[in-house]
């Protein structure tokens, strides 16, 4: 019996430590098979505890009166599918007459604790089918991107969001977004892991860095054009404003809009066109957006006025010419001047991670989604690069990005830089390669060199 002790205590200890040091392997061994026994022995006793069941039938409640036999039960919601995954389980239920998805998304932090699970979110599939991810460890603690993800053409796997699906960055979904976070709250590492993302696809980087590019230059590689400061920067946008005048004018010369050509093929931006005619598209990373909107004179107000009047344009027009804007900074408030609200506005998705004020969060789901303003402020400083995600839906998700090093990055920007195309409106603001161990300059090329 004392050897038994010993060894139930030794495996009780292992069990333990693993899931300490390693909760996906835990819950993969022991933790999905114990969840799977609770929810199915609990579920009755839960779903009528949280309020989610209804009375039986009328026609069963007759004839239990007329036979004499037991009142039937409430009923509790049918399980149709019960999905174990790597971080927890997936319930699809469907809902009984009378009940609403609503009313299983009030009681998600009841399931939680009725059914021991670290998180439970819903969300309706069809009418009358509601799933329920239930996640068994916190998978923000410790971020494993899944080894295999789902990427499309212009649809980066970027972050993990807390219901352990993949959160993607989709540009032809949302074309343009914004980012904000403190200092030290993990927003350039969203961006390296961004930029990792878009290099080994076809499509063009454009990057803004106004602190002299400390953050893209080392990426300058997969990049086709970088500007390191605001006179660089203005002529780099009016250069992506031609262009996006370029691309429509192809759109409009391959609409194919006589009566004999289906109403599926007309033209109406670059992803209509065939592939051998279709422009490359391109994604600005705006790094600092306040270093482009202060400033401190008049030629410095006429300069400002020119970025922001081209970024407005830029985020207006810019996604059927397939012109992405990617805008990070710590506030991006009114207080930076006469066309920032204008611009925000068209900034569909919507990213914060740690601010320092309620006012910083309300500049980015104040007008969206009031509920992830408390949300983001909430974000304890430990935790870099967990951040709010949200969009113009009203949706919102608790997300964080896995930590890339700036020296993975730059490998994979090395890796793919074959891919970097060349754009003949930016040709003058290329970075300029060399072979020595500084192997960029941001300075703008000459006429000769372009």
């Amino acid at each position: 019996m004392t050897v038994y002790a010993v060894s139930l205590v030794l495996v009780a200890a292992a069990v333990g430590l693993l899931r300490w040091r390693r909760p996906t392997w835990y819950w993969l061994t022991f933790g999905v098979t114990l969840a799977v026994v609770r929810v199915l022995v609990r579920y009755r006793s839960v779903m009528d505890a949280c309020g989610l069941t209804v009375p039986a039938a009328r026609w069963r409640l007759a004839l239990a009166r007329a036979t004499n036999r037991p009142i039937p039960e409430p009923r509790s919601p049918r399980i149709l599918r019960m999905r174990p995954t790597r971080t927890g389980l997936v319930l699809r239920l469907k809902l009984r007459p009378g009940q609403d998805a609503f009313d299983v998304a009030a009681a998600s932090d009841r399931l939680r604790h009725s059914f021991s699970m670290y998180g439970v979110a819903s969300r309706e599939v069809r009418s009358g089918v509601v799933e329920l991810r239930m996640t068994g460890y916190d998978v923000l603690k410790r971020v494993q991107m899944p080894a295999e993800t789902d990427p499309r053409p212009m649809r980066v796997p970027v972050a993990l969001r807390q219901d352990g699906s993949v959160h993607y960055r989709d540009y032809r979904a949302i074309p343009h977004a914004l980012t904000l976070g403190a200092t030290e709250s993990g927003k350039s590492v969203y961006q390296r892991n961004l930029v990792a993302g878009l290099a080994p696809m076809d499509v063009a980087l454009v990057g803004i860095d106004c602190k002299q590019g400390v953050e893209l230059y080392p990426l300058a590689r997969r990049f086709s054009a970088l500007a390191d400061d605001a006179d660089t920067a203005a002529e780099a946008l009016d250069a992506l404003v031609s262009r996006m005048e370029g691309v429509y004018q192809l759109i409009r010369s391959q609409q194919r809009i006589t009566s004999d050509v289906p109403d599926a093929e007309i033209a109406a931006d670059i992803w209509d066109l065939p592939d051998e005619l279709r422009p490359v598209p391109v994604v600005v990373l705006v790094d600092e957006v306040a270093e482009l909107a202060l400033y401190a004179s008049k030629e410095e107000e006429k300069r400002r006025d020119r970025i922001i009047t081209a970024l407005v344009r830029l985020a207006q027009l810019g996604r059927a010419a397939g012109i992405y804007l990617e805008i990070c900074g710590q506030r991006f408030g009114s207080e930076l001047g006469k066309g920032i609200t204008m611009l925000r506005a068209q900034l569909t998705g919507r990213t914060a991670h740690r601010v320092n004020d309620e006012t910083s969060a309300s500049m980015a789901f104040g007008d969206i989604a009031p509920d992830a303003v408390l949300a983001a402020i909430q974000i304890p400083a430990e935790m870099r690069g967990l951040a709010i995600a949200g969009d113009s839906s009203g949706g919102w998700h608790r997300i964080r990005a896995p930590h890339t090093s700036l020296r993975q990055a730059v490998n994979i920007c090395n890796r793919y830089s074959e891919r970097t195309p060349v754009l003949p409106e930016l040709a003058a603001f290329r970075p300029v390669l060399s072979a020595s161990a500084a192997p960029v300059s941001l300075a703008k090329a000459s006429s000769a060199t372009a």
